[in-house]
C-alpha cells in the first residue's frame, strides 16, 4: 500500500490574508506543516495550492497540485489532492492543513501507520479529533466535492469507518492575527 501526504494550502485566508507566508517562529507559517509532512517519510508529498502557488516554500520532492476552484471551499482542495493521489496510484492519503504549524512528523506517521481496518484514521490530540486524517481510497467517493467540509462529513455520516490515534503535538490552526501572535 502506498500513501501520499496531502497538505491543503489553497485557502483564501480571508481572515488573515497572506497568512501562509506570515513569519512564524523564524520562517513562513506554511513551511512548518510542509516540513512535518515531508519529514514523515510517506511515499509522496502533494501540496494543494491556490493563486499563490507557494512554489518557493515547498520542500524538495514536494509536488504542487493546483486548485483553480479554491474559492469554492476546502472540499475542492481535498478533491484536487485526492485526484492527484489517485492518478499517481496511491492507496491512501494522509491529509493535513498548512495552517497547523505545531503538528509534528510523528503525528503524520502515527496516522499513516495505523492498523488497516480503519478506513478513516484521525489524529486525536488530547481526545480532540483534528488533522492529519488518513483516507483509504475506498472512502474517496464518499467525500464532499464542494463546500467547506472535508473528512468531517465522514466522521458525522459514517462513524463506523473512523478510528482515532492519539498523537503528540498541538493541532491549533492559525486563522487570525491574534492566533499568529498567541502561538508565535
Amino acid at each position: 500500500m502506498t500513501t501520499a501526504a496531502v497538505v491543503l494550502a489553497a485557502g483564501l485566508g480571508r481572515r488573515l490574508p497572506g497568512k501562509l507566508r506570515a513569519p512564524f517562529r523564524g520562517r513562513p507559517l506554511a513551511q512548518w506543516a510542509f516540513g512535518a509532512a515531508a519529514d514523515a517519510g510517506l511515499d509522496e508529498l502533494l501540496v494543494v495550492v491556490g493563486q499563490d502557488g507557494l512554489a518557493d516554500l515547498l520542500p524538495p520532492r514536494a509536488r504542487a497540485v493546483a486548485n483553480p476552484r479554491a474559492a469554492e471551499g476546502q472540499a475542492t482542495s481535498l478533491a484536487a489532492g485526492i485526484a492527484a493521489a489517485d492518478a499517481a496510484g496511491h492507496d491512501a492519503v494522509v491529509v493535513g492543513l498548512a495552517d497547523q504549524p505545531l503538528v509534528p512528523p510523528e503525528a503524520w506517521r502515527l496516522v499513516a501507520g495505523a492498523p488497516a481496518e480503519g478506513l478513516v484514521v484521525t489524529a486525536a490530540f488530547a481526545g480532540e479529533r483534528r488533522p492529519p486524517v488518513r483516507l483509504h481510497r475506498s472512502v474517496w467517493p464518499l467525500l464532499p466535492t464542494s463546500g467547506d467540509e472535508g473528512a468531517r462529513a465522514l466522521f458525522r455520516d459514517r462513524p463506523d469507518l473512523v478510528v482515532e490515534v492519539p498523537c503528540p503535538g498541538d493541532p491549533g490552526d492559525i486563522d487570525t492575527l491574534e492566533d499568529l501572535e498567541r502561538w508565535s
